[in-house]
């Protein structure tokens, strides 16, 4: 693995890390999932702007394009939203689907053959997932 290739890898995998924590810390709040969630828009914002970053260094390396891009849309969505004007589960969702793609692009870059056979899922199946069917 390249340096280039090797840093970008370490990049999607901190991003990644970073929305899990951020979407546990949505989970250990108390009370039902149509309250209100409460992020700080800071910390997304930061996070936002690390992943937007990244996928300009990932310009190199299509097959983790449409991944890193798929991560960018949903976290441009839920900071549409917040603080405040989004559930906590639909924030729980947002935070699905962009660490979905994030792993997926770390998973690619890594070489893993495993992870990367499947491919993203089409815009039919990301609808019928995010509405619960």
């Amino acid at each position: 693995m390249t340096a280039e290739r090797s840093q970008l890898y370490y990049t999607c995998v901190f991003l990644h890390v970073s929305f899990q924590a951020v979407q546990r810390s949505v989970a250990a709040k108390t009370g039902g999932d149509d309250t209100p969630c409460w992020l700080d828009a800071g910390l997304l914002q930061m996070l936002s702007g690390e992943l937007q970053r990244c996928r300009q260094e990932a310009a190199p390396f299509a097959e983790v394009g449409d991944a890193l891009d798929t991560a960018i849309y949903h976290c441009g969505l839920l900071m549409a939203q917040c603080p405040g004007a989004v559930s906590r589960r639909l924030c729980q969702h947002h935070l699905e689907a962009i660490m979905g793609p994030l792993r997926l692009a770390a998973d690619r870059l890594s070489g893993n053959p495993e992870r990367t056979v499947a491919g993203p899922a089409s815009p039919g199946q990301r609808l019928r997932s995010w509405l619960g069917w």
